[in-house]
């Protein structure tokens, strides 16, 4: 049994169905700052709870980007092929569920309209997928540059990468209250301080080609072509602190905003910028995230048995990864709102304000998890249409 998945990169199935609970988590926790059109935080309690459950998550979306640079990347065959398995097992499944956001949430006709020019606002969480094609778009173009790359050379990029996660902090620095600025959806946005090139003209500067999610691609390349096996000793030596640091830097960011916010009084509300503030801690380009997606890759590359558990849980839910995060928000957003409902929140928590809301977010992101990866496990074993509908 064994022997039948020894080419199987065990380590990365439990990295997404980790990812996926993750994913879960942030989203579990996201109306204990965010309430209705606004930004709002009942409680001080609910501000450390924000704070450490969403901080704790929100490596979710780099990691499947890491797995898929370990993966795919540089590519095993051309690029037409490789764009003809990603179109199958990507937009296939996204058209799909991104037609089903339009129908059911906000109004069907202005949805069909907006996704000329993006994903359904409503179905916020649908970024990841334009994203991640454009990930895919650049891989053919670095490839060869991947197959040959040395080690220090791979590390001095990873370098300046790993600088460019400073970046949004300089920037808060140096631009101190930050003017507001609103997008096309009309959700208000900090205006970016520029640096290094940056002007009212120029978007492009200095890091601009060097930062963001281009940076995981690399880190997924270093761990597959560079790291090799650690002990658990020295993979804890290195884990632990870069996960904790990562942690602190995202929950003290946070906690510190809304203070600021707040002046120790609460409820604190405002707009859904202010939220947008409140996050730039935790930003999926930040340090905190960075560190702590390294924290996570080096403790689960340790899971490596073909067990029982890993064969009839794991295994499944992982191959059906991608479905749920596409369609989770419409499980997800209806146990939030009983939960909610049934144990109140704040101060009028049925556990006390100190204890309702995180057990309304476990509660939230473990109930959903179960019913969509059930049903996703579920659907992806109907003939033909099962890989059309979850990849």
């Amino acid at each position: 049994m064994e022997q039948s998945y020894q080419n199987r990169e065990i380590w990365i199935d439990w990295l997404r169905v980790t990812a996926c609970f993750l994913v879960m988590l942030t989203h579990s926790t996201e109306p204990f700052y965010l309430g209705g059109e606004g930004s709002l935080i009942l409680t001080r309690p609910d501000a450390v709870w924000a704070a450490v459950m969403d901080v704790f998550s929100r490596a979710a979306v780099v990691l499947f980007v890491i797995a898929s640079s370990y993966l795919q990347f540089p590519l095993h065959y051309d690029t037409g092929t490789f764009f003809r398995k990603r179109a199958v097992r990507i937009l296939l499944p996204f058209l799909f569920w991104t037609i089903v956001y339009a129908l059911v949430w906000g109004k069907p006709v202005q949805n069909f309209k907006d996704l000329i020019w993006n994903f359904n606002y409503a179905a916020g969480h649908l970024w990841f997928v334009y994203m991640l094609i454009g990930v895919y778009l650049i891989m053919p173009l670095l490839s060869p540059w991947a197959e040959k790359v040395g080690k220090k050379e791979l590390l001095v990029y990873l370098g300046i990468w790993l600088f460019t996660t400073l970046i949004p902090f300089f920037r808060e620095w140096l631009g101190g209250s930050a003017p507001v600025i609103y997008g096309p959806s009309g959700i208000p946005n900090p205006a970016k301080y520029p640096l290094w090139g940056e002007a009212s003209w120029n978007t492009y500067g200095l890091f601009y080609y060097v930062s963001g999610f281009i940076g995981y691609l690399l880190l997924g390349l270093y761990f597959r072509k560079e790291v090799g096996e650690l002990s658990w000793w020295k993979t804890l030596l290195a884990a632990i602190p870069a996960f904790t640091a990562g942690f602190c830097i995202g929950v003290f960011g946070f906690l510190r905003r809304v203070a600021a916010d707040s002046g120790g009084v609460f409820p604190v509300e405002g707009p859904v910028g202010l939220a947008a503030l409140w996050e730039t801690p935790w930003l999926n380009d930040s340090l905190g995230v960075a560190l702590m997606a390294i924290g996570w890759i080096l403790i689960l590359r340790k899971i490596k048995s073909p067990g029982r558990f890993y064969r009839k849980i794991v295994l499944p839910v992982s191959k059906a990864g991608y479905g749920m995060y596409l369609s989770h928000m419409l499980i997800l957003g209806l146990v939030s709102a009983y939960l909610r409902e049934s144990l109140g929140t704040g101060n009028d928590g049925v556990l006390g304000a100190v204890w309702t809301t995180p057990v309304e977010i476990l509660l939230t992101a473990i109930v959903s998890y179960v019913i969509v990866a059930a049903a996703c496990v579920l659907i992806r074993k109907i003939p033909k249409a099962g890989s059309i509908l979850i990849g």
